[in-house]
């Protein structure tokens, strides 16, 4: 099944996030949970990475555009990963379950909150998630 996630970051002053298509092996108008759903998307994710990991190394180059889209985004880079291992899946499948029920990032679905891992969910056509990760404030609580 289809399913549109936009996925966006508090605090950033330039929205240049899109929505991405997933497509996940979850079934149309079937219920279900939120659990599943954070599971299939990291499991996504987890494949994404690793594909882009093994592609061989080319001439990567920067334009003016590029520059300043991801210096709006705090980051400027080639989009290399330098990383020696693959990611491992059950890793980040239970990083990602342990950081939505800690609060580090919400999910709505159609503007609803969804507040529970066993929380059952119904898709239609077009449903649309948003992925919002809350960035911590520093300094006191006093």
């Amino acid at each position: 099944m289809e399913i549109k996630v936009n996925i966006k970051s508090m605090g950033k002053r330039k929205q240049t996030i899109k929505p991405v298509v997933y497509d996940l092996p979850l079934g149309k108008g079937s219920a279900f949970t939120v659990r599943q759903l954070v599971t299939e998307l990291t499991k996504a994710g987890v494949e994404d990475y690793n594909r882009r990991r093994q592609e061989p190394e080319i001439l990567k180059c920067l334009t003016k555009e590029n520059i300043e889209d991801q210096a709006e985004r705090g980051k400027i880079s080639f989009g290399v990963i330098y990383g020696e291992e693959a990611a491992d899946f059950q890793k980040a499948a239970d990083n990602a379950l342990q950081c939505f029920e800690d609060g580090i990032y919400r999910i709505f679905l159609d503007e609803k909150p969804l507040e529970s891992l066993d929380e059952a969910i119904v898709v239609t056509e077009e449903s649309t998630f948003t992925f919002v990760r809350l960035t911590m404030l520093t300094g006191r609580l006093w």
